[in-house]
């Protein structure tokens, strides 16, 4: 395999494949490749096993800003109509309903608050709040055995989108290959990226690729190779593998409990699995571990170079997990693999959803789960909270942890309009077109 091309994209995750599609439907760039490292697309942290098939608008996630909520939703939106268009028999998504769950009454002030007077409510026209009474009818396992003295309130839409994120990259695929200017590669892992005077040149495992430009959408990768290229050396990653748990059928939806607003990672919540709802899963747990892909002690290395084994990312490390709120949390949270301990340990955050489960009810979910990069500043120290963007010369890095599945399309749209420049102008991108394929499709509230 080989080719010159104006645009080759690396990674063919959700990320990468959002891009293809919209270049490749919704642009007149001449040519157009995805390159994929894996034998198949969607094979690592997209696939529908790794990640918590939520998609993020915002509305129930309580470490979000309004501002970051209104920033999230617009792209949550895209996503939701382009699966409100191309997918009406539901083999990629499936709709349901989603809350964030308070009990006592510091959590149901902190939801009340939010609802009313911090404009949630009004952001999210769908939204509503609703009380033990309302929640026993959606959800009667929640408030099944709970303390009937106990202050109940939960922030609930029944528009929950439950995401096959795996299903969804193969669509897009599907539609950018369509289009007789798009190649798309697999088994092709890149080895080496080298700017050349018009462009770079991308050498894998199975031929050579010449481009103008070029994005990299690889994941915790996007960074490994933006360092070798001399970008990012002020970043580097703190990984985070998240499991789960399963037990029977026990929701009918989504509930999500109040996250920490210091921490990037995800709440526990309990939610019926995409394709299976009489399969129900808790999680995630976060652990921190020294890999850039689960399960694949190969990338150990790839961690090393990203890290970069230096002062500035040690002080790093050092002051984010000596917090108070975060170093406890990291360290709780690698009890929970641990055989026996983990499942009990686990057990009082599935009964804050589920008060009646016993320890027997659940079971650790095993092949689940992947790896999500945080990305550490090492200039200031600290975690840069969701997702990272890099632009060079002709090139651009995406590192996208949580919510980078739901923005997909929103990062595309912003990716496609960056590539254009960086083509001289030579070519058009319509917008409008790209709307009314995705969220012109989206239902709002009547």
């Amino acid at each position: 395999m080989s080719g010159k091309y104006d645009l080759v994209i690396v990674g063919g995750g959700i990320s990468g494949a959002s891009l293809l599609y919209t270049t490749a439907k919704f642009s007149d760039i001449d040519s157009i490749a995805l390159v994929e490292k894996e034998p198949s697309i969607a094979a690592i942290n997209t696939d529908h096993t790794n990640n918590s098939q939520t998609l993020h608008f915002g509305d129930i996630e309580t470490n979000y800003t309004l501002e970051k909520a209104e920033d999230v939703k617009e792209g949550a939106e895209l996503l939701a109509g382009y699966l409100e268009n191309h997918d009406p028999d539901r083999e990629m998504h499936d709709k349901r309903s989603k809350m964030v769950l308070g009990v006592g009454d510091e959590e149901v002030e902190q939801l009340e608050r939010r609802y009313e007077e911090e404009g949630f409510g009004d952001l999210f026209p769908k939204l509503r709040a609703i009380g033990r009474e309302e929640i026993a009818e959606i959800e009667p396992n929640v408030v099944e055995g709970r303390d009937p003295a106990k202050e109940m309130l939960a922030l609930q839409t029944a528009d929950g989108y439950v995401v096959d994120y795996g299903e969804t990259t193969r669509s897009l695929v599907e539609q950018a290959d369509e289009e007789p200017n798009v190649d798309v590669f697999t088994g092709a892992a890149v080895r080496d990226i080298t700017p050349t005077l018009d462009g770079y040149t991308i050498e894998t495992n199975n031929g050579r690729f010449d481009c103008d430009t070029t994005v990299v959408a690889a994941g915790s990768h996007s960074l490994q190779i933006a360092k070798e290229l001399g970008y990012g050396r002020d970043k580097v990653l703190l990984p985070i593998a998240g499991s789960f748990f399963l037990a029977d059928d026990l929701l009918n939806g989504k509930v999500y409990t109040l996250q920490m607003k210091k921490l990037p990672f995800a709440a526990v919540h309990g939610d019926a699995d995409v394709h299976d709802d009489s399969v129900t899963r808790f999680g995630p747990t976060a652990k921190l571990v020294p890999t850039l892909e689960r399960g694949r002690i190969s990338t150990v290395k790839d961690f090393l170079d990203v890290f970069g084994l230096n002062a500035a990312a040690f002080l790093s490390y050092g002051n984010i997990l000596s917090d108070r709120i975060l170093l406890p949390y990291v360290l709780r949270n690698l009890v929970y693999d641990v055989p026996e301990v983990g499942p009990r340990q686990f057990l009082p955050h599935v009964q804050k959803v589920v008060p009646s489960v016993e320890l027997e009810d659940i079971e650790r979910a095993k092949g689940y789960g992947g790896v999500r990069p945080q990305i550490v500043d090492t200039k200031t120290k600290s975690l840069d909270m969701g997702e990272a963007k890099l632009v060079g010369d002709d090139i651009i890095f995406n590192i996208t942890p949580s919510p980078g599945a739901s923005t997909c399309l929103k990062n595309a749209l912003q990716d496609t309009q960056k590539v254009l420049e960086f083509l001289d102008g030579e070519y058009e991108f319509d917008e409008d077109a790209f709307r009314a394929e995705t969220i012109d499709n989206f239902p709002r509230a009547s």
